[in-house]
């Protein structure tokens, strides 16, 4: 940590009283306490109680757009429920699907997987969202945990799959719906707690899991994001400029939570996301920015780190980007370098938010000066959110002391589909879900040290790769890094740094373990430096998968294909 302790900035004392403001009684976020699965729990009072009731609301946002693709088409909130209706009337009457059934969706990012998304949830079924960039033994593997009553996949993922012993469907065109002022038909009862999602988790090592997400989950991670963009126009004030819901890019994956997240949203929050579909092409998303008017970038580190070298940005005017915001892994101190340098208005805009799938997607967040003061800072805990620091004997660890981070809210996952002792290893009594990192509490703000399978332990000695990482992402020429062990005869383990140059720099492994040392301990500076240019491989959520790295996988990265 370095500079002043985030804990004792007077800023921070602003964060807790704004919270208070608009979570006390009668406030817009007005917090109460309930019983959750057996627990007593905080949660919003204020709050959509399934997701059928979340789509039954969108009609108040009349004829502004909802969703944008790339290909043309576009969704109004106004027809947004007529579309669904018509692929509910599909789904239930072609294929027999009904409250509880599974519905699992293998394809790419495209209009048809959001309308049968919203479908399946409003016939209180349940959606498998699988990996569209799996290889064909992945995706029978997920058919086999989860056990789909129907599987719908789009013509690439069709042809990888094959045959399988589920019922399947192609997305057509008739997925799209096809009577937009078709009425919903009559409601089903749904429990805020039945299952809603099944998402897969990262698998930077072995096979994912599916984690069974809640209706109560989904929208709570949802409520959350929402509270903070109210608490943070409470504390930018009235000059601050923002008004009305943003234009946001959605390049996220439809089966990762921050895709899922971005497709609700807009029927939460009454906004445009835009959809670039098919493979990542910087040009063209910014030419789609320019032409829709978006004016908040979000993406894995990788999204934003290409955009901001993309063809065209010149074109991009001046101030149109109100935020850039990194999802899914945590944001370096180089991308925020890098935006600064882009966009001077955003310099001290972006922020990070820290999570999980099985956590429910936020517990907490950190605005850009805690980042500054502390890289490993992730911010004060939310509302309705519970964090505390576990011994591995599982008692409570003190003030400043690393350990377990685990954390409790009504939105954690429910379970691991079909892996009861894999859900009693991350589901502790209490419901505190285990989050399988390292960190520590100081003054109420919650530090990361690393992943716990991360951990190097040199001669005894615990290394964090977070902290290497952040220091060498400090150095100007340095695009980004990523630090693991190799075994060693003499200290069981030492540090190793994979480091990916700018464009036109040069930088040298004496150079990188020199530029450590100014700032780390001896032991913390990597014995063995690879340079490179090449992109780091990271799976589809935008983490690093280090095991590729240190040669323990036999593939590496998968483009984000169409």
């Amino acid at each position: 940590m370095t500079g002043t302790a985030p804990g004792r900035d007077p800023r921070l004392g602003a964060i807790h009283d704004a919270t208070r403001r608009i979570c006390a009684p009668g406030g817009p976020f007005e917090v109460r306490t309930e019983e959750v699965l057996g627990e007593r729990v905080q949660v919003f009072t204020a709050r959509p109680r399934h997701l059928r009731e979340l789509l039954e609301s969108a009609s108040v946002f009349g004829d502004a757009e909802c969703y944008v693709f790339s290909d043309g088409r576009r969704v109004t909130f106004s027809e947004l429920t007529g579309r669904v209706a018509s692929v509910m009337d599909l789904m239930s009457v072609d294929y027999g699907i009904g409250p509880g059934d599974r519905v699992a969706v293998a394809a790419a990012n495209c209009p048809e997987w959001i309308m049968a998304f919203w479908a399946a949830t409003a016939l209180g079924a349940v959606v498998v969202a699988m990996n569209g960039w799996w290889t064909a033994s992945e995706m029978h593997s997920a058919v086999e945990l989860t056990e789909p009553d129907l599987v719908l996949v789009d013509d690439r993922r069709a042809e990888r799959l094959g045959a399988v012993a589920r019922p399947t469907a192609r997305l057509g065109s008739d997925w799209f719906g096809e009577d937009p002022g078709r009425p919903l038909p009559e409601a089903i009862e749904v429990a805020e707690d039945d299952p809603a999602l099944l998402i897969f988790t990262s698998g930077t090592t072995g096979r994912p899991k599916a984690a069974v997400l809640s209706h109560r989950g989904v929208i709570g991670y949802l409520m959350l994001q929402k509270f903070m963009g109210a608490r943070s126009a409470l504390l930018a004030g009235p000059s601050s400029g923002l008004v009305g819901a943003p234009v946001r890019l959605a390049p996220y994956p439809l089966f990762h939570v921050s895709g899922l997240s971005m497709m609700v949203g807009s029927v939460m929050n009454g906004s445009k996301t835009v959809w670039p579909l098919g493979r990542f092409d910087p040009a063209r998303v910014v030419a789609l920015t320019i032409s829709e008017g978006v004016n908040a970038w979000g993406g894995g580190s990788a999204h934003v780190a290409r955009l901001l070298d993309a063809p065209g940005l010149e074109d991009l005017p001046a101030g149109q980007l109100v935020s850039v915001t990194v999802g899914g892994s945590a944001t370096s101190p180089a991308i925020i370098r890098r935006v600064a340098e882009r966009f001077p208005h955003l310099s001290s805009t972006m922020t990070t938010g820290y999570g999980s799938t099985e956590t429910g997607g936020l517990a907490t967040w950190a605005p850009n000066w805690m980042l500054q003061a502390a890289p490993d800072c992730v911010g004060p805990v939310l509302p309705t959110v519970e964090v505390r620091v576990t011994g591995d004997a599982g008692g409570v660890l003190p003030d400043g002391v690393e350990g377990n981070v685990e954390i409790r809210s009504p939105y954690t996952m429910l379970e691991y589909c079909g892996q009861p002792e894999a859900t009693a290893e991350a589901v502790r009594p209490g419901r505190w879900v285990r989050s399988g990192d390292f960190g520590r509490m100081e003054d109420g703000l919650l530090f990361i040290a690393s992943r716990r399978r991360d951990l190097i332990i040199r001669g005894g000695e615990n290394v964090y790769p977070f902290e290497i990482e952040y220091r060498i992402c400090e150095h100007p020429g340095v695009e980004e890094a990523a630090v693991f062990g190799v075994d060693d005869a003499t200290f069981g383990q030492v540090v190793k740094a994979v480091v990916v140059t700018r464009p036109g720099a040069v930088l040298s492994p004496a150079e990188v373990r020199s530029f450590c040392a100014e700032n780390l301990a001896y032991y913390k500076v990597p014995e063995e430096v690879e340079v490179t240019t090449q992109p780091l491989p990271r799976n589809a959520s935008g983490k690093v998968m280090k095991h590729v790295l240190a040669g323990t996988a036999a593939s590496g990265f998968t483009d984000d294909e169409g």
